[in-house]
Order: structure tokens, then sequence, then C-alpha cells
């Protein structure tokens, strides 16, 4: 039987790419997102294209219980899952007060809550395999606080600090953990942040879906703590990590300003 991977945020972006490259690998799927039609077309595709075998799951994470749900829904499938993808995540733009709460927590739930449920779930099954993977995708935002984008921000960094922390704690297991940090990436992230007015200025620094994916698989493979695809990107990252913090904060301020 071929080892597992699962993958939240599967049915398009980064997600569905890192699908594609795992299926290559000869790693079966296990899917997850809201989008059933993208979700059918994807698994169908995989079952066709590549010897394995890919099923999915259609569910919202920003609905409390669910990580609950998937987790019942792999344990039924009684399969070796070795690879957990938490890339499900979304961001809002706007000034902390004027936006929705409920949007907000929303965010809180998808970002950060379900990544550390499911994690907690899987964790049993990843460590009775050989050698099993937890890859948390974050964001470059991880690494400074962003006004207009303080939630977004605030749950990436946690992504960033949560992977570190259990990656340590897990050290003396056969699960590695590691946490992907891209930087603008051509998924549709910005339109769905409703950060459309920033469009012509994030498409002069994107990154495509398919080579964050590649660059994100293959840090995995490779055991990495941190994965920061693209030198304008490992760069940013270095300069937030060494620069004062109030300095860094008004950059960003201008870039993302509302």
């Amino acid at each position: 039987m071929n080892d597992y991977a699962l993958i939240t945020g599967a049915s398009k972006g980064i997600g569905r790419a890192m699908a594609l490259l795992l299926a290559q690998k000869g790693y079966s799927l296990l899917l997850v997102a809201r989008s059933a039609n993208e979700l059918e077309n994807l698994t169908a595709l995989i079952k066709s294209q590549y010897n394995v075998e890919a099923a999915y799951y259609v569910a919202d994470l920003a609905v409390s219980g669910t990580a609950s749900q998937i987790a019942g829904w792999v344990k039924t499938l009684d399969v070796p899952v070795s690879i957990l993808i938490n890339n499900a995540g979304f961001g809002i733009w706007g000034n902390f007060e004027q936006l929705d709460i409920a949007g907000q927590t929303s965010m809180i739930q998808v970002n950060i809550t379900a990544v550390a449920e499911l994690s907690h779930y899987l964790l049993p099954t990843l460590k009775a395999q050989k050698q099993a993977y937890i890859l948390n995708v974050s964001s470059t935002a991880a690494y400074q606080a962003v006004p207009t984008l303080a939630i977004y921000a605030a749950s990436k960094s946690f992504v960033l600090s949560f992977s570190r922390a259990l990656r340590y704690e897990l050290k003396s297991t056969t699960v590695s953990v590691s946490c992907l940090c891209p930087g603008p990436t051509d998924t549709g992230f910005a339109h769905s942040a409703g950060m459309d007015a920033l469009a012509e200025l994030a498409a002069k620094f994107n990154m495509t879906a398919d080579d964050v994916a590649r660059i994100g698989i293959n840090g995995m493979l490779l055991k990495k703590a941190e994965i920061v695809p693209g030198f304008l990107n490992k760069l940013s990252a270095t300069a937030a990590k060494h620069s004062p913090k109030a300095f860094i904060e008004h950059i960003t301020a201008g870039l993302y300003k509302k």
C-alpha cells in the first residue's frame, strides 16, 4: 500500500500543485477543501494519470469541529498517512477596527485552530510510520506585524512559532516538522483578501504556485525547519528579523496601505 498524504486547501493554488507533485512521487492523496467540484475533478485527474489512490472530503475548516470530523474520516479509511500538509488559510485586508469581527475570528479558526487540531489528531498515525512529515504553510508575513493585515500576519506568526516548537518536541520521533513561508504567490490570495487595488504591485513579485509547491515539498522531504521560496522573500524575511520592529512596521504599512 502506498503512503498517504493529507492536504487541506487542496482544490487550488499551492495545495493543488502539492497534491500533483506528491502523486508524481508515488504518494496516495487525501484531499480536503470546501469545493466539491474542484476536489472531484482533482481526484479523478490523479487517479487517471498516476498509479496512486485518491479520496476527498468536502469541509469548511472555519466551522468549529471540522478538524475532528476530518480525523474521523481518516480513521475510517484506515490508511498509512505519512504526510500532513496544513495548507488551508485565508486573509482579509483592512484596518482591524473596520473589518467584520466574524470574518476575522473565522480567519483565526482556519489559520490557527485547525492547524493545531489536525496536527494533534493525526500525530498518533504519523508517529506510527517509519518516516513522516508535517508541513505547515505560513507566509513571509509571519516575520513581522503587518498593519491592515493584523490578524492574518499574527496568525501566520503562530504557524511558524508552533511549527518550530513542535519540531523540537518531535525531534526524537519519526515525524519531521517543517514550515513553508512563501511571499506573494499567483494563487488568487490578493483577490480573496480584498486586495485588488494592490494586484498590480503584487504581480511584479509573484511566484507561481507550482514553484512554491516544488520548493516546499523538496524542503519538507529534506527535513528543513523553515522554507522561504525565492531570493527576494529570503531577503525580506532576513531583514525583518534583524531590523527594528517599528521600522519594518512603517515599511509594511506603506506597502499595504488601505
